[in-house]
């Protein structure tokens, strides 16, 4: 039996190594990102907002670009009652008034411009709740394929050490084995009980999310998430820095932000000038001929100080502000990208060690000490210690694998390149 055990050990060591470091453990089908996506960018009330806040904006461009409604106006003079008039009396009438503004030339263009900008601004409005969903969902599947992985080496560490926890009871009956290490393989598989909780838990917490983004039932079943594959960042830091400087929405939408605010500092000045009213007057009197007019209006800026000159200010103000506003988010994406450039590289750093170091050199002192067991050199407290390495390790690359894949989620957010697939 102990050369059973020792096989088992021995080719689960092996394998376990071989699959990380090659990632090619067989895919789960049950559940694919392609339709997660999908689903969620398609239901989610944050997408579907900014969406119905686009359309919003887009139909108030027409408004401002209209001229004002003309007023009309009918009255009388003479009687009381409606209408009449008092006849052999010139004063008296019936009549009708039409009125009609006129915006000073170029206003209504700029209105138009300004409103548009807003359109554009709400756009990138848009496309950022469009890239946090698929940032939140493709977060949440790379840690539950990694979760999903750690539960596989898990379960089957556990059945090949529960078969060792028999072998060293085995042992101990039969005179050739201690009770210490038939209660140090005990606690390992209690510990390993453990480890099984809080993988469950956290499986729990990240299907939940995942059925968040998709608007279901928060204990809706996911199935089980395929290894997932290791996307080579092929940009540099610069590339992604000039990037996410000319893509990011939060800079795209500021600088229709800015626009706004240009021509927003254009209409101001344009109020310095004056706007028309025409209109047209009707007025119907009794035993004398019927009367026709028409007049022009202006409105006259003498308060210019305290108004017109005013509004230019404020309106320079927030063009500034806007040009500050931009300065600030440049800064803060610089820092991002290079953030999460850092963590990608350093993430490959570690991936790179696992997979050609630490597993493999696990595995074989694990082999090794299996060897030195069977004859008596090593004791079991060395053999466990070698048995916990392997296990660590493993689920340590898978961790850190989705650390890697969450980082280039994170760049894709901000720079809208598809670095993870």
């Amino acid at each position: 039996m102990k050369l059973e055990i020792y096989l088992m050990l021995t080719v689960s060591v092996l394998s376990s190594a071989s699959a990380a470091q090659a990632q090619n453990i067989p895919p789960q089908v049950e559940v694919k990102l392609a339709d997660l996506l999908e689903e969620a960018e398609r239901v989610h009330p944050s997408i579907k907002a900014e969406s119905l806040m686009l359309e919003s904006k887009r139909a108030h461009v027409p408004q401002v670009k209209s001229l004002p409604d003309p007023s009309v106006q009918v009255g009388w003079m003479g009687n009381i009652r409606p209408f009449s008039v008092q006849h052999l009396d010139p004063s008296s009438y019936r009549g009708i008034n039409a009125m009609q503004e006129f915006p000073y030339p170029g206003k209504l263009k700029l209105r138009g411009e300004i409103a548009e900008k807003d359109v554009e601004a709400e756009r990138w409005n848009l496309e950022a709740a469009r890239r946090q969903v698929r940032s939140n969902v493709k977060s949440a599947y790379y840690e539950l394929s990694a979760i999903d992985q750690a539960l596989a080496i898990t379960q089957r560490n556990k059945n090949l050490l529960e078969k060792l926890t028999r072998i060293t009871e085995e042992k101990y009956k039969v005179g050739k084995g201690l009770q210490q290490d038939v209660i140090r393989s005990q606690l390992e598989v209690s510990r390993i009980l453990r480890t099984f909780t809080l993988l469950h838990q956290r499986r729990g917490t990240l299907v939940a999310k995942l059925n968040s983004l998709r608007l279901r039932p928060p204990d809706t079943e996911i199935g089980q998430v395929a290894a997932a594959d290791k996307f080579d960042l092929n940009y540099s830091l610069e590339e992604l820095v000039e990037t996410a400087f000319s893509n990011a929405p939060e800079i795209r939408r500021q600088e229709e932000l800015i626009g706004q605010s240009r021509y927003a500092v254009s209409l101001a000045r344009k109020e310095y000038y004056p706007d028309f009213r025409a209109g047209y007057d009707y007025q119907q009197r009794p035993d004398l001929p019927d009367m026709h007019g028409f007049n022009i209006a202006i409105n006259v800026p003498i308060f210019y100080k305290t108004k017109q000159r005013e509004e230019v200010r404020e309106a320079n103000f927030a063009l500034e502000s806007a040009k500050q506003s931009r300065e600030s988010i440049h800064t803060a994406l610089l820092f991002q990208v290079k953030e999460q450039y850092l963590q990608v590289k350093a993430s490959d750093e570690l991936l790179i060690l696992y997979t050609k170091a630490l597993v493999p050199q696990s595995a074989l002192a694990l082999e090794s000490s299996l060897s030195a067991y069977q004859t008596g050199s090593v004791d079991f407290e060395s053999l466990l210690a070698n048995f916990t390495s392997v296990l660590e390790f493993e689920v340590n690359y898978y961790e850190e694998l989705a650390n890697y894949q969450k980082a280039l989620v994170n760049l894709e957010q901000i720079t809208g390149l598809e670095l993870a697939k």
